[in-house]
């Protein structure tokens, strides 16, 4: 850390030195180019004078000479002008992408010991878990009420480790080689089967799910689009207050376009995030002082799949608290 700060005062003194050298050379130049213009013309009037042409100041201003030589001089200082602002420009447009490839890896840098820290968290959290089972189950003699309960706990953090890995796959492969395997699904049944399989995984969580009347058919891979939804109403439930609530609504655009938008009353998304929130390993705050689980590969896995089936998500703040992600999907990707 050291390091870098004197390394960027260093290349700030180089910086400054660079201006101060251009601009004390560029007010040279024109000082120069001046006291030759004021030599050259005092010149050129005194010949004028002992030749008879002209007899005073008045008259060698008017001449055709003295206009040309003006003329030229300003072409000159012009010249200098702009060779000074080239340089100038130069030097500030380099600094700034400096500075934007240096700030971008720092920010990458930092991600990455961020993604580090989680899943170092998120890996032997469970682990651990399944450790102390494990360990309870040999060390102890426990009544069959106690064994189903410990061993349900195991299977949990089982299921946990797994969507782990399945997530850190899956991120791996929306990244290069990632492609829908469309069919037909009937969003309206599938939406409705995920929300009712989240209800009774968080029994505490109020879901709404509003929808058309009418079925709505769409052309998607249904691996993909359940990581998708699964993904963003787990982040709702993850980042939600007390009475939580989270309203799923289904729309469709004519024959072309689907709309499903996930609606939360949660702690809700800062203004500055909104645009880094889908980067791989990104994720809001802290890493040190986090409470929430995560490995920052959710939004990341979720606009790349969107993207791959020609779609948008987006994020907006839902009033008067809370986040709203809309999910935009062209009806037939054939």
């Amino acid at each position: 850390m050291q390091r870098n700060i004197r390394l960027r005062l260093l290349s700030n003194f180089v910086i400054f030195f660079s201006l101060t050298a251009i601009a004390w050379w560029s007010v040279l130049l024109f000082t120069l180019n001046r006291d030759a213009f004021q030599g050259k013309a005092g010149e050129s009037k005194m010949l004028m004078i002992a030749e008879g042409t002209i007899s005073n100041d008045a008259e060698y201003l008017s001449t055709q000479y003295y206009k040309d030589l003006q003329a030229e001089y300003k072409r000159q200082e012009w010249m200098i002008l702009g060779e000074s602002l080239v340089f100038i420009l130069s030097i500030i447009i380099g600094v700034y992408l400096i500075n934007r490839g240096y700030n971008k890896e720092i920010d990458a840098a930092q991600q990455r010991r961020n993604f580090l820290l989680s899943i170092t968290h998120e890996l032997k959290s469970p682990i651990a878990s399944i450790k102390l089972v494990l360990e309870t189950f040999i060390k102890r003699e426990l009544s069959p009420k106690h064994i189903n309960q410990f061993s349900n706990n195991a299977l949990k953090e089982t299921d946990r480790l797994n969507e782990l890995v399945n997530d850190l796959l899956l991120a791996a492969k929306v990244e290069t080689s990632y492609t829908p395997n469309l069919e037909k699904i009937n969003v309206t049944q599938f939406l409705t089967d995920i929300i009712e399989r989240l209800r009774n995984k968080y029994p505490h969580v109020v879901f709404d799910f509003r929808k058309p009347s009418d079925t709505v058919d769409i052309y998607a891979d249904k691996t993909g689009l359940t990581s998708v939804a699964v993904n963003l109403l787990e982040n709702a439930v993850k980042y939600g207050v007390e009475k939580t609530k989270i309203s799923t609504v289904l729309r469709q655009n004519g024959q072309e376009q689907i709309f499903i938008e996930i609606a939360d009353n949660g702690i809700g998304i800062p203004n500055k995030e909104k645009d880094k929130i889908f980067e791989r390993f990104y994720r809001v705050g802290n890493e040190d002082t986090r409470k929430t689980k995560g490995t920052g590969l959710g939004l990341y896995i979720v606009r790349q799949i969107i993207l791959a089936h020609n779609g948008m998500v987006t994020v907006s703040d839902n009033r008067p608290q809370g986040t709203i992600f809309t999910i935009s999907l062209p009806v037939n990707n054939g």
